[in-house]
């Protein structure tokens, strides 16, 4: 790539060089990062951190890769463009590992994702009982091994027949719920004048010859009516016609209403033929010491690595499974260094979490020997527990050390300290960020007078004055996955952390068990957003109504003319404000809209004003700047929930798109906040926040329970778990190990408590 007149590191590997990015609010930035050396990257959201490394650096470093490429490899692979910068050389090799869902294919698993099961049907194939030499027998994604009911997805789609038939009525009465099917039309006619069934006769009386006749039978004509004369039609069972036209055909060609008609009567569940178990009889009944190849993957991953040391056994004795059951059990022991040992092969890779993708992206490279590679990490400590950071950063020292460069974009102070290069960016967020604040050691960054670094050196207090509840919602006895008969009180009118290490049950506890118990409780998450590419904040919180009626009362004009997606939007850019243009076999191409200098909207609507704004320059407002400027009361308490939440830097017209997942929950937390007498559960509401954002959702989060409202956090910040009124922490560990609650009590408590893991870390962080 690129050559550099610059000094080379230690290891003969240039530093990457930077010189005058301006992508989204970086400020002709400039810097050097070292090669060969750990990097973090941090500031308040919205500072410009991802601008520097994920928009700049990787996109850049993709860009050049895939250049390499031939044109028809380079045509199957993403298409990037050149960032906007002067200059940027020394690139090497990335690999990107950030916490995008790793796929919701229902055909990956744990195993396939990290290629261990690959290396466990591989000891089946050589070491089972009986021994069949075939690999392939042992996968569900090949045919030779899935099962044929369920086509190796260990589940099944079928119609529910409780659904689509009424066992208290008779033909006659309507017995037939499926759409199309009113008594006397011509598809009810199918059975209701069908010899073999009595159409006066109730279902639930039918014997089971009638039954099947109904819903199996393939034999025999029936007589159809029709106003142009009668017609014989071969009978077919309305189970089987149902399952032939609207589960085993090919729906995408149906319309929207269509499908959704047949869904309703489908329900998914375990198959079977298999038992939820993927593979075929045949790949079933190979073991090894008593279990088959899916009782394996059902072991969470502790148990299977003492599996797998056992039959490795000792080197000088090891048999022909030795080497491959070694193998397997050292990439099992990298899943659980990283706090994952409580999962198992088997797990589907659309449950995870984001934290948990990403980490398991991480063990696919550990065991890779290539060097002189750039690591980038998207906030690798999102999900763990304190316990788990440190386990995180000596994989992070070890992808180092093998000579790689590696980059983070972090806010945990314990994975900041690890650094031995901090680039801090801000000085704050939006329009007030995208400069280098501080460049240096982590030692000078507690010196530094910015955000960043006065956060580091603060200390922390446990709460001393709790909040008295005001009543109590109980669970009890629950048992959901991992949890052992759990039975907890959860106080209202006050602000409760529940905590503990990733997999000891909190999910299961709250976000599963506790919202069935009380489906009234409002659930924040940091799901993505249900909303088109063009929504914004501003038509999300419901601001663009009535700015679109205040500028029409203004200015005379219909309100669909102060709309970029009707009447208003540029007609050279269809309302996007950017032209793309793609090219075949090249990076696509986009480039300012000059119709509308990127506004989107017509230059005769921009002619309107509000108070001497036009509605573009009311969209590129930031949150901050809106609450100074509207003074519509409904549109201002609106703007001002996004400040409340930390969300000062957004502007109103921003894409939704562009959010992160902690963004995108304390905007949806925006739109509840004008409840009161609530329960509120929020689902780590600390990721992707810098230090000094805490201390602001922690003002907002009392603010709720001053309000009246009650207030449940699953949270890992010591920050926030020590300001709460009261916490419930399970474990003692992940997985079997956990599903237990081991404290409950004030912040000032668990500080004393000798069981609890977070009781543990809190006492640490205080000694710190």
């Amino acid at each position: 790539m690129t050559a550099t007149q610059g000094s080379p590191a230690s290891s003969g590997h240039a530093d990457i060089r930077i010189t005058g990015a301006r992508v989204h609010n970086l400020k002709d930035v400039s810097l050097v990062v070292p090669a060969n050396k750990i990097t973090v990257f941090t500031g308040v959201s919205g500072s410009g951190k991802s601008s520097i490394v994920f928009d700049t650096i990787a996109v850049e470093a993709q860009r050049q890769l895939y250049g390499t490429f031939s044109w028809f490899i380079r045509n199957q692979l993403p298409k990037y463009e050149r960032p906007h910068a002067d200059t940027i050389e020394n690139l090497t090799t990335p690999i990107i590992v950030d916490q995008k869902p790793v796929g919701g294919n229902a055909r990956s698993t744990v195993g396939t994702m990290t290629d261990i099961y690959g290396m466990i049907r591989g000891l089946f194939a050589k070491c089972g009982d009986p021994v069949t030499n075939n690999v392939g027998m042992y996968g569900f994604n090949d045919p030779q091994g899935m099962c044929p009911e369920c086509d190796g997805i260990g589940r099944t789609i079928r119609p529910d027949l409780d659904l689509m038939l009424d066992r208290s009525k008779s033909l006659d009465e309507g017995a037939i719920l499926l759409p199309g099917y009113k008594v006397g039309g011509l598809e009810w006619q199918a059975y209701g004048n069908y010899e073999g069934l009595d159409p006066a006769k109730r279902l639930s009386d039918y014997r089971e010859e009638e039954w099947n006749t109904l819903l199996h039978g393939s034999t025999g004509k029936v007589e159809l009516r029709m106003k142009n004369g009668n017609f014989k039609a071969n009978y077919e069972g309305v189970y089987a016609k149902f399952v032939r036209q609207g589960v085993k055909r090919d729906l995408s060609g149906l319309s929207e209403r269509t499908r959704e008609n047949i869904q309703k009567f489908l329900t998914e569940g375990v198959c079977p033929a298999c038992d939820g178990a993927r593979l075929n009889p045949q790949a079933l009944a190979t073991t090894i010491g008593g279990r088959n190849i899916a009782e394996w993957s059902r072991m969470q991953i502790t148990d299977l690595i003492e599996v797998l040391a056992a039959i490795a056994g000792p080197p000088e004795a090891a048999g022909p499974a030795g080497p491959i059951a070694e193998g397997a059990r050292v990439q099992l022991q990298r899943v659980a260094d990283i706090g994952l040992g409580y999962l198992s092969l088997d797990r589907a890779t659309s449950t995870l979490s984001g934290g948990e993708g990403q980490r398991l992206k991480m063990v696919k490279h550990l065991g890779s020997s290539l060097t002189a590679v750039t690591y980038i990490f998207d906030e690798p400590s999102t999900g763990l527990h304190p316990r788990d950071v440190g386990r995180l950063n000596d994989l992070l020292r070890a992808l180092r050390d093998k000579g790689n460069t590696v980059l983070v974009v972090e806010h945990d102070p314990d994975v900041i300290v690890i650094a031995d290069h901090v680039v801090d960016v801000g000085p704050a967020a939006g329009a007030h960020g995208g400069r280098i604040v501080f460049e240096g050691p982590v030692a000078a960054l507690k010196e530094a007078d910015t955000l960043t670094g006065r956060g580091l050196s603060r200390a922390g207090a446990v709460k001393a004055e709790v909040r008295r509840p005001t009543g109590k919602l109980s669970v009890d006895n629950a048992d959901l996955h991992n949890l052992k008969n759990v039975s907890v009180a959860i106080p209202t009118g006050v602000l409760t952390a529940v905590t503990g290490v990733a997999g000891s049950g909190k999910s299961s506890l709250i976000s599963e068990v506790f919202m069935a118990a009380y489906p009234e409780t409002i659930f924040v998450d940091q799901s993505a957003i249900g909303a088109s590419s063009r929504s914004t904040p501003a038509s999300y919180l419901g601001i663009m109504d009535p700015l679109r009626k205040a500028f029409a009362a203004a200015s005379g004009a219909a309100p669909g003319l102060f709309s970029f997606n009707s009447t208003g939007a540029c007609e050279q850019c269809q309302g996007k404000g950017v032209i793309i243009t793609e090219l075949a076999y090249m990076d696509p191409i986009t480039t300012h809209c000059d119709g509308c200098d990127g506004r989107r909207f017509k230059e005769s609507v921009l002619e309107h004003r509000l108070r001497g704004k036009s509605i573009a320059d009311v969209l590129e407002l930031s949150a901050e700047d809106a609450v100074g400027f509207l003074t519509e009361k409904p549109m201002l308490t609106k703007a001002r929930t996004l400040v409340d939440v930390g969300l000062s830097y957004l502007s109103l017209g921003q894409p939704l798109s562009t959010l992160s997942g902690g963004e995108r929950q304390r905007i949806k937390l925006a739109t509840q906040l004008h409840r009161t007498g609530g329960v509120y559960v929020l689902d780590e509401p600390t990721t992707g926040l810098h230090m000094s954002d805490v201390d602001t959702l922690l003002a907002l989060m009392n603010g709720m329970v001053d309000k009246g409202n009650t207030v449940v956090v699953i949270e890992h910040n010591l920050d926030v778990i020590q300001q709460a009124d009261w916490v419930v922490d399970l474990g003692p560990d992940g997985g079997k190990d956990g599903g237990e609650v081991v404290f409950t009590g004030t912040p000032a408590a668990l500080l004393e408590s000798t069981v609890s893991l977070t009781g543990e870390y809190l006492r640490r962080y205080h000694a710190a």
